[in-house]
């Protein structure tokens, strides 16, 4: 009979480890594909900002050349100006974007990394038990 304990104990505990383990890789893996779809959907909304601004400007050539203006003078550094800062204003975007995804994925790390130290933990009292279980039943 005892042996059915100490067997029983050590299934559950080798179970419970597994357990672990594997929900911490499908934490890990539902973060990573939480990271792929943020860049997919990031470069989606990139795409659509160029778009936006390239009719913005298109429009903006027109009108200035339908009223007389040439592309020499204050509207050129004008328009120079505003490509500046729309450029520093994309960069800082998509820097932000990188970042957040780089934290989904060191959210997935670390999620791995806790499961695995949950699982060691779990092994370590599960030996602990079996090895009281038996001494008991030995005894």
């Amino acid at each position: 009979m005892s042996f059915f304990v100490v067997a029983a104990l050590a299934a559950s505990t080798a179970v419970s480890v597994y357990g672990q383990v594997e929900s911490g890789k499908a934490q890990q893996e539902s973060l990573e594909r939480q990271a792929e779809e943020e860049k997919i959907a990031a470069e989606g909304r990139e795409l659509q900002r160029k778009q936006e601004l390239n009719r913005v400007l298109a429009a903006n050539a027109v009108s200035a050349s339908m009223s007389g203006i040439t592309g020499e003078g204050t509207p050129a550094s004008i328009s120079l100006e505003s490509a500046k800062q729309i450029g520093t204003s994309e960069s800082m975007i998509n820097l932000s974007e990188k970042l957040k995804r780089a934290q989904l994925r060191r959210q997935g790390q670390m999620a791995r990394t806790t499961a695995n130290i949950q699982a060691t933990s779990t092994l370590l009292k599960g030996s602990a038990d079996v090895t009281q279980a038996y001494q008991s039943a030995t005894e």
